[in-house]
């Protein structure tokens, strides 16, 4: 072959690494959730027969039980999903819906003004959710085995309980107040009426029950029959506006992931109604215009902060859902567009987000949960749930066990007002009927020459710059732990500030940065990062459970 040819054919590979992936498989599966017993369902799964969509399947339904802060079958998220042997990346969205009775002004008063509180707390805030629909998707065109084999460990869990850890008990007391509001939700996260002790079981019967039911009829043991009638009687005589033709009509959706270079990586992350694909497409734009590794750690931050402010201004201007608004997302993503963003960043010093057009308004968790599974055969989930703040709405529908998701707060309840996260919204994200809130969950799969990463986390407004630092990180690292521990910074538009874990910031950094202009606020750690490598050259798969959390990672043979 001429020396010419095997160079273009070297371009043409390292252009697309995928190319590489396809033609191997690991040497292990592997997992990584937020708690142990998720992890557990979801090796026992592989070690069935089953692929990684059967343990995405049993993931999510272990976490909707053992995990009720963060996640639920009454709630929704996004699954990123890649066939090894299709060697294709699809989006699933499970992302919660209106209802058909919301309109924009639901949670404001007579005089035009939010009501604190009404799209976090109690029935009115929930969406119809999308969790049990995903994960009968996933089941029926991706996995091997039956749904009723794949949620068989949720079911257990919810029978038999699992003990009280110092995490729920921090989650418990922060919404204790909310729960007791709901009887049937005080009675399974309670113990009588009071934050439960340390190794207390919380069983839940209900839950079980509606978990079997899913296991006979699939979508209809949810969204249809006895299930969806009790749900929309609870919701409605708590003050909802549920009705069984919402739950009727949802359907999941599949949709193409935004996908985008950054120097040798190949980045599939969330599309709409998530912000988080677009949000990472034109911040690393902007940072692929700069050679970081040369810059001092103070410039290099600082660049890093004004791509982020950039990139959260434009997701408050113009993101929503897309099935709903126009999404300039071609602009929002060129290349050209970056540069001339780029152009606007002083070297040395901040530029003051109220100096932006768009929004100008003042702004006044760990609430999600996030795993990574891959099979021996290379086929791969990075998924993200949520049911928004922690214990979400903090209500369930009597004899269901569902507890409701509070994503209708992620509407711009009123445009240019926060929501609970801090996040502004203009017109493209305001509450219609059947529309998706916009969201920043960010599961991501990521090529590279050198192997395949899988990355997410929860962090409500912070998750998708935790995924960016994560991804920087992925840069200089083969070694995933490295990428979940890292310290954290971020800046999200409004407030104006930089918000940064006490071990990202050393005093001589922080005094850079203030002499740029820029605001710092410590904050307590945040995110609680799951993520997977699996390195092309050794084969080897490593996963990796941020230490922040109580989550397990394993790498395992299945014979």
């Amino acid at each position: 072959m001429p020396l010419k040819l095997i160079l273009l054919l070297s371009i043409f590979l390292l252009s697309f690494p995928s190319c590489y992936a396809s033609k191997l498989t690991p040497q292990k599966s592997a997992i990584a959730t937020a708690h142990p017993l998720a992890t557990q369902a979801g090796e026992d799964i592989l070690r069935q027969g089953g692929n990684a969509f059967d343990a995405a399947v049993a993931i999510t339904a272990a976490l909707a039980v053992v995990e009720p802060y963060s996640s639920g079958l009454g709630g929704g998220g996004f699954w990123m999903l890649h066939q090894s042997q299709e060697n294709k990346t699809i989006f699933l969205d499970g992302r919660e819906k209106a209802p058909l009775a919301a309109h924009r002004d639901m949670y404001l008063d007579e005089q035009g003004n939010y009501i604190k509180g009404s799209s976090v707390n109690g029935a009115l805030a929930a969406g119809i959710p999308g969790t049990v629909a995903a994960m009968v998707k996933l089941a029926e065109n991706y996995g091997r085995l039956p749904l009723s084999t794949s949620i068989q460990s949720a079911i257990n869990y919810a029978q038999n309980g699992f003990k009280v850890t110092k995490h729920y008990k921090r989650m418990i007391n922060f919404r204790k107040q909310t729960i007791r509001q709901s009887s049937a939700a005080a009675a399974v996260f309670l113990d009588n009426n009071e934050v439960p002790e340390l190794g207390h079981i919380i069983r839940q019967p209900d839950l079980a029950n509606t978990l079997k039911s899913i296991s006979q009829h699939g979508n209809d043991g949810f969204y249809q029959g006895p299930v969806a009638e009790k749900l929309v009687e609870g919701v409605r005589q708590a003050g909802g506006i549920w009705s069984l033709e919402d739950l009727a009509a949802y359907k999941v959706v599949e949709r193409e992931p935004i996908q985008f270079k950054f120097q040798d990586l190949i980045i599939y992350s969330a599309p709409p109604p998530s912000s988080g694909g677009i949000a990472l497409n034109e911040i690393l734009n902007i940072l692929s215009l700069y050679k970081l590794e040369k810059l001092p750690n103070s410039q290099r931050i600082h660049i890093i902060v004004e791509a982020m402010r950039r990139a959260y201004r434009d997701r408050a201007e113009y993101l929503g859902d897309s099935d709903f608004v126009n999404i300039p997302i071609t602009q929002l993503t060129s290349p050209d567009y970056a540069a001339g963003l780029a152009v606007t960043i002083h070297p040395q010093q901040n530029t003051p987000s109220s100096s932006l057009a768009g929004y100008q308004h003042p702004s006044g968790g760990n609430d999600t949960t996030h795993f990574a599974v891959m099979d021996q055969y290379g086929n791969s989930v990075s998924a993200t749930m949520s049911i928004n703040y922690p214990f979400g709405s903090g209500f369930i529908p009597p004899g269901t066990g569902i507890l409701l998701n509070d994503e209708m707060d992620d509407f711009a309840a009123k445009p240019g007002v926060p929501n609970v996260y801090g996040l502004v919204g203009a017109e493209a994200n305001s509450i219609i009927a059947e529309k998706r809130p916009l969201s920043s969950m960010s599961p991501s799969y990521i090529e590279s020459p050198h192997g395949t990463a899988l990355i997410g986390t929860p962090g409500g407004s912070r998750i998708i710059t935790m995924v960016l630092l994560a991804i920087l990180e992925l840069k200089d690292s083969f070694n995933p732990q490295d990428w979940v521990d890292l310290p954290r910074f971020h800046h999200q538009y409004l407030p104006d500030v930089i918000q940064y874990e006490k071990a990202a910031f050393e005093q001589k950094l922080i005094d850079a940065l203030q002499a740029k202009g820029h605001q710092l606020k410590p904050v307590n750690e945040y995110g609680n990062m799951q993520a997977i490598w699996w390195d092309y050259k050794s084969g080897q798969v490593n996963s990796a459970s941020d230490r922040r959390g109580e989550g397990y990672a394993k790498s395992f043979k299945v014979q």
